[in-house]
């Protein structure tokens, strides 16, 4: 075996250059290393060995005796099983939570405040605003992009905003999310901005929110002169900026519609990504409800060109392949890529610029090709598009040359069936910066490669979130939203089943009655659930059913602090108003009488025990109305030391790691040693104050959490403070933690259920949700996945997972 060495250097011990000193807590350090330890408190230091807070000699580490002793023997094997938490116990969760803490933490700065979007009235029918906290009270349009459980009235546990929020992201299926991603993340010119997400919490509907800009209208074009021809000229080269800033992102649309070209306030074009995923539903609602052949896809080329929404070839036989399984093979050589998106470009120019003519002559020459067809039986798809493309050639090539020749003889290019064959994005906005741009100034600008690097391609026309419609609507016969003549796309019909449900944590709960008074305070042990009350007695309440199994009577006052202590004599030990501390034994068949009791000594301004601990040393502390700490030797209830310093009631008290934390109406926290009973240091001296007193305290391993009268909390670890924050609207008067778990419940009626993660650098606190009651919360207590609630109206609740 090795000898034994510093814990902190790992050097061993020789008695030279490596002495080991002993601390208060029983583990030894060399001398230097104690030396160079920081001290966060004046004479005091935490033991490198296990984490207690211990006394430590002004004089320095030469005052602490030397182990002598170590410097012969081996370390035991039992040595290690001191360190607090080695074997403790894997706690059970409260709140069944599927999803992991990264997922968490990308998404949560993606949900929006369940305030940020505000209906502003019926008769508007669409129109939402954001409110002051993401802007300037900007118009909003509205992608509806899940639905989620809004009414959950079966859970006494009613989930967080944002805890429903992840919920329902989370049981979306991977596609989605990562579409969703890619969606919020576009931050390129010429793209509208999509803020977050955000919930209705009054109609559970997840949606997609983005900024509203101004619509189009082709009624401006109606008499074209050379200069409204530049302006089309101009709008077409912005969305090419567009469609390539989306393609930067590895977006891929293969899909543009006239509804999808807004204008901001200065009258720049912009791609509506909301208004464009809307259109992309639109194409699959009509394609889902039609069993597809020659003539029925006719009448879905018609109705899309009437609607103003133009679709590639490619992107169109995916569809079909997809959705309705009648094309296996036809479509393989036309693969959806980058080019596909200079197809529907070229639709929409041409829209613009031969306004009613464009429609009116491909759906003349659709028909014909469609009547042709169906009297031969001819089940070959590509004859319309064929159609399409010589219609578009001989209309492009009747137009006026001029000026617009080159943009004519490319927009020739782009009518082409074959993907490869089409000029790029960035070809066609050259051509037209030609026209719109001074030769001289030509040189001067340009346009960088689209993409770069590898990543994946998102085709979201045939993604998952456009494929989101609800088959078989009656809508689609109607008015199609997110067209020209549409409605907003708050509006939509569209509706999806993957449901971020939180049946799977239903939360139910069991009242135990018995108390004929307020209950006060809850303790467990031994298989038994105590409770004490202002009607002086103590109830035993089984684990296995909660059913009541015996009363502890003999207290002439209010029950005010109650305890349970495992040891060789299981005893339960209480505390009343009058200052008597009572011992019971919870060994089975429970007794009538307590083991021993003895009282405190009081005066005229004596109000009573509020708070009871128990140490390893067999010592009983009790937190009285006289601002004192008072230790009792737990055998014979002998006074063993008062300990004096708050200024006023001692109102919790909590045993962690060899310390003594008290809390008190001061605002204080103070601690002291278990050992010799000496005062430590003082957390919260800054805040002292009436409206700030401290009414509990939990403590869980390093964690150390304060409750207060005005509804805060602070959380401290290793004795640092790392979080201060409001987590009630009224005083909290008590508080559980357990691992990760934070309950908190007073005067507002309500439990709040917080969950802590991070590191030793931070601390998060996040909201899960309330469990709302009828009366004042006066005692938590969780155990083993289960929370038990002590109310002023006499009742004790155990909640717990329904599943």
């Amino acid at each position: 075996m090795e000898p034994p060495e510093c814990p902190v250097c790992l050097q061993s011990f020789d008695g030279d250059c490596t002495v080991p000193r002993v601390l208060n807590c029983g583990h030894s350090a060399c001398e230097e290393c104690l030396r160079s330890l920081p001290k966060k408190f004046p004479d005091t230091i935490r033991c490198p060995a296990c984490t207690v807070l211990v006394k430590f000699p002004p004089q320095g580490p030469s005052a602490l005796p030397k182990n002598i002793d170590l410097l012969r023997l081996f370390p035991s094997s039992s040595q290690n099983s001191l360190e607090p938490g080695r074997n403790s116990k894997k706690p059970v969760e409260f709140v069944t939570r599927s999803w992991p803490d990264d997922f968490y933490a990308i998404w949560k700065d993606r949900i929006l405040l369940h305030d940020a979007v505000s209906v502003e009235g019926e008769s508007k029918g669409s129109d939402f605003s954001l409110s002051g906290r993401l802007g300037d009270d900007s118009k909003v349009s509205l992608l509806r992009v899940a639905s989620f459980d809004h009414d959950d009235c079966d859970s006494v546990l009613k989930y967080s905003y944002v805890q429903r929020m992840m919920n329902c992201l989370w049981d979306m299926g991977e596609e989605e999310r990562d579409e969703l991603d890619t969606i919020i993340s576009v931050r390129q010119r010429g793209v509208s901005k999509v803020f977050g997400l955000w919930g209705d919490l009054k109609n559970g509907i997840l949606y997609l929110v983005g900024e509203k800009l101004g619509s189009f209208s082709l009624e401006e074009f109606e008499n074209l002169t050379e200069d409204d021809s530049l302006r089309l000229a101009m709008i077409g080269m912005q969305i090419c900026e567009a469609l390539l800033g989306l393609h930067k992102e590895r977006v891929i649309t293969g899909c543009l519609s006239v509804s999808c070209v807004k204008f901001d306030e200065f009258e720049n074009a912009y791609v509506d990504l909301i208004e464009w995923m809307e259109t992309g539903r639109n194409v699959h609602r009509l394609i889902v409800e039609e069993t597809v052949g020659a003539r029925e896809m006719g009448l879905i080329l018609v109705r899309l060109l009437q609607k103003g929404i133009f679709v590639s070839l490619e992107v169109l036989f995916g569809l079909l392949k997809e959705d309705n399984m009648l094309i296996k093979d036809a479509s393989s050589k036309y693969l959806v890529s980058y080019s596909s998106d200079v197809w529907p470009v070229c639709l929409l120019l041409l829209k613009l610029h031969l306004r009613k003519r464009f429609p009116e002559e491909l759906i003349e020459s659709l028909n014909c090709v469609d009547a042709k067809g169906c009297e031969e039986g001819i089940e070959d798809f590509l004859v319309l598009y064929t159609c399409i493309a010589d219609k578009l050639s001989s209309m492009i090539e009747s137009e006026p040359g001029g000026k617009f020749k080159p943009m004519i003889e490319i927009l020739c290019q782009c009518c082409s069936l074959d993907p490869q064959a089409r000029p790029g994005l960035t070809d066609l906005w050259k051509c037209i910066r030609e026209v719109v741009v001074s030769p001289r100034l030509s040189s001067v600008i340009g346009l960088k490669k689209a993409i770069s690097g590898k990543g994946k391609d998102y085709r979201l026309v045939l993604g998952e979130l456009c494929r989101l419609v609800e088959v078989g609507s009656k809508e689609v016969e109607e008015e199609l939203p997110g067209t020209e003549n549409g409605s907003d796309a708050g509006e939509s019909k569209v509706d999806t089943d993957f449901v971020g449900r939180l049946s799977k944590g239903k939360m139910k709960s069991k009242d135990m009655r018995g108390h004929q008074d307020s209950v006060t305070g809850l303790a467990l042990g031994g298989g038994f659930l105590f409770s004490c009350s202002l009607d002086k007695t103590i109830l035993v309440w089984s684990l296995k059913d909660f059913s009541h199994v015996h009363t502890f009577k003999g207290h002439e006052d209010k029950v005010m602090a109650l305890i349970h202590i495992d040891g060789a004599e299981p005893v339960c030990v209480s505390g009343d108003g009058g200052g008597g501390i009572f011992v019971w034994s919870t060994t089975f068949p429970l007794a009538e009488q307590p083991l021993r009791k003895w009282y405190e000594p009081k005066d005229w301004k004596y109000t009573g025990i509020h708070a009871l601990a128990y140490s390893e040393y067999g010592h009983v502390y009790s937190g009285s109305g006289d601002n004192t700490i008072k230790a009792w030797s737990l055998q014979d209830g002998s006074l063993v030391c008062t300990m004096t310093g708050h200024k006023s009631v001692v109102s919790t008290l909590v045993v962690q790691n060899g310390v003594l934390y008290s809390g008190s109406w001061d605002g204080t926290v103070r601690l002291w040693s278990l050992s010799d009973h000496s005062f430590l240091t003082v957390l919260g001296e800054e805040t002292q104050g009436i409206g700030r007193s401290i009414l509990s305290l939990a403590a869980d391993e390093q964690t150390l959490v304060a409750a207060y009268q005005n509804g805060d909390i602070q959380i401290w670890r290793d004795d640092t403070l790392m979080k201060s924050m409001q987590v009630q609207s009224g005083a909290i008067l008590s508080v559980a933690v357990n691992g990760k778990w934070l309950f908190t419940g007073g005067w507002d009626k309500t439990v709040n259920v917080q969950e802590l993660s991070g590191d030793e650098m931070s601390l998060d606190c996040t909201h899960v949700g309330s469990i709302p009651s009828s009366s004042v919360i006066t005692s938590l207590l969780y155990w083993e996945g289960k929370l038990f609630a002590a109310f002023a109206d006499k009742t004790i609740k155990v909640y717990y997972n329904g599943r």
